[in-house]
């Protein structure tokens, strides 16, 4: 049922799952993080040396997100156009929505898909940022 999908312009997946799954005329992608597909690093991101976050920069983790996210949906055939559903997971909402939002404004400004944001306490990797699109696709 189904095909999937797995592109090596898109970071690789943590887990056992592709990068986006087809049915019918849909096209739901796993979470999708700001790591770069090139090498796993997270734009904007310092650790310390025992692996504990010291900073982040929410800008530069959205725009990596959105361009992961749009390698998914063009490498499986549809289009950043096509993105009916939006699913935003944030570790720190109260920091960093207004940021997330406005450049969300802009990617998405002839394209309004419907959306959810929520704040989590982690993600599986160390990352602020992390989306769940479902898309349609011809």
């Amino acid at each position: 049922m189904g095909s999937s999908t797995l592109t090596d312009r898109a970071p690789k997946p943590v887990g056992a799952y592709p990068h986006a799954r087809r049915v019918g005329n849909l096209l739901f992608l796993s979470g999708v993080g700001p790591r770069r597909p090139s090498d796993g690093s997270v734009p904007g991101l310092q650790l310390d040396a025992q692996g504990n976050l010291l900073s982040y920069d929410i800008a530069a983790q959205c725009h990596s997100v959105f361009d992961n996210v749009r390698n998914i949906v063009e490498a499986a055939g549809s289009t950043w156009q096509q993105i009916v559903d939006v699913t935003v997971f944030l570790t720190d909402i109260k920091r960093d929505f207004s940021t997330f939002n406005a450049l969300y404004a802009e990617a998405f400004a002839d394209n309004q898909p419907t959306r959810t944001t929520v704040e989590v306490n982690a993600l599986p990797t160390p990352i602020a940022i992390e989306l769940k699109v479902i898309a349609t696709i011809d």
